[in-house]
């Protein structure tokens, strides 16, 4: 089996590829995919940019020209849900383009893929389980919530009360990022198996570039030793 791990950021896999045993280096439409074992998996680790479109160009390479048999992508995520705190974790259990809408055709909802006729696309169950026992172990000694839900994702970094209301009340959900659908659309549309991990670092608020900043190398290092311990038993 091979996994392919995304991050958008590069501070969302550094902690990974410093363990990464290196073995090739592919340079694909502007991300270094870097191939090799990690704690005796072999992997594809990857930097995926920030947005919809580098995640799902991402993806698709992963499927295509290496061959990944399941996808984790690991990351931040600004909550929506006034549940969760900074620190907080989140699993997908499904993922919703918050900023596609083709309402107006009057048949479709907000969120709706054209011609795929699909709001959500979901994780794998087997993944996810496994994701939220491991998280539950790695947080144990501290007071951070582990969650599966749903989660949002749009070309927008999300700082607005006003908007965080309107996606909670459309969407439902736990949080929202920039990239975790459309890692989910490419994923289901080539049947391969993902699941998304989201450390929350903000609540995508007008504060939110300010706890950001501050919260995200923490949440970083709780998504590294799920995703690391993850590998310890796929």
């Amino acid at each position: 089996m091979k996994l392919g791990i995304i991050g958008a950021m590069e501070i969302e896999i550094e902690l990974l590829r410093d363990d990464l045993e290196l073995q090739n280096t592919l340079h694909k439409a502007g991300m270094d995919f870097y191939q090799g074992i990690l704690h005796d998996k072999e992997v594809v680790l990857v930097r995926s940019g920030i947005g919809k479109v580098n995640a799902a160009i991402c993806t698709q390479i992963l499927i295509d020209q290496l061959n990944v048999d399941q996808i984790i992508f690991t990351g931040v995520a600004g909550a929506i849900d006034t549940t969760l705190e900074v620190k907080d974790i989140v699993i997908s259990t499904d993922l919703v383009q918050h900023d596609m809408d083709a309402s107006a055709f009057g048949h479709r909802e907000v969120g709706e893929i054209p011609e795929l006729d699909k709001v959500s696309f979901a994780a794998d169950k087997n993944l996810i389980s496994l994701a939220e026992d491991i998280g539950e172990e790695v947080t144990k000694q501290e007071d951070i919530q582990v969650v599966t839900g749903r989660i949002l994702s749009g070309d927008q970094f999300i700082a607005n009360k006003n908007k965080v209301k309107e996606l909670k009340e459309t969407f439902g959900g736990f949080c929202t990022e920039m990239e975790g659908a459309a890692v989910g659309q490419v994923a289901y549309l080539n049947d391969t198996p993902f699941v998304i991990i989201r450390s929350i670092s903000d609540s995508a608020d007008e504060e939110a570039d300010i706890s950001f900043d501050e919260f995200v190398k923490v949440a970083a290092s709780h998504s590294y030793q799920i995703v690391t311990r993850m590998l310890d038993r796929l």
